[in-house]
């Protein structure tokens, strides 16, 4: 059952020019699924999702925070990308991707325009990719910063619920 923030949540994903950038950055990785997610101390939360691959998220559902790379990015800001868990010795025994069965993944920080993070942009599939993501970083840098644009307008005309406000960046 979906609450307060998760209906608001998937709403603010609710727009057609979200969707092309998430069928963008699969097209530009070869991954099968891609999303927009809301992310906070506490809550990882599908905003918009393009599943090719049946990993079975749509707008408002939940993962577990501390579950989730995305977590991680919340607190460092960064971009990560995985081309090949199994061949990645930082990445080829992490729990996260032996939990959700993916072999390759990236995503970044989606920080709003009054410098508030909202959560990331971010993409998996269970192969791995054959060609180096790093090579397309700043065409999904440009797309993670197209989505911060959208959701920036979206959040100014309807802000999220006082209790979940994004963190600002420092």
């Amino acid at each position: 059952m979906k609450d307060q923030l998760s209906t608001h949540v998937a709403a603010l994903g609710d727009d057609d020019d979200v969707r092309l950038v998430l069928a963008e950055v699969c097209a530009l990785t070869g991954m099968g699924f891609s999303a927009v997610a809301y992310v906070s101390e506490e809550r990882w939360i599908a905003c918009q999702v393009n599943d090719r691959i049946d990993f079975g998220l749509e707008p408002g559902a939940e993962l577990e925070v501390r579950k989730t790379i995305c977590d991680d990015i919340r607190r460092h800001g960064k971009a990560v990308i995985i081309d090949d868990t199994e061949a990645d010795r930082d990445w080829w025994s992490h729990p996260v991707p032996v939990l959700y069965g993916f072999h390759s993944y990236v995503s970044l920080p989606i920080t709003l325009e009054d410098g508030s993070f909202f959560g990331t942009l971010c993409a998996i599939d269970p192969d791995p990719r054959p060609d180096p993501l790093r090579d397309r970083l700043e065409q999904l840098e440009a797309l993670a910063l197209e989505v911060a644009r959208i959701l920036s307008i979206k959040v100014a005309r309807q802000p999220l619920p006082n209790d979940d406000l994004p963190l600002r960046a420092d």
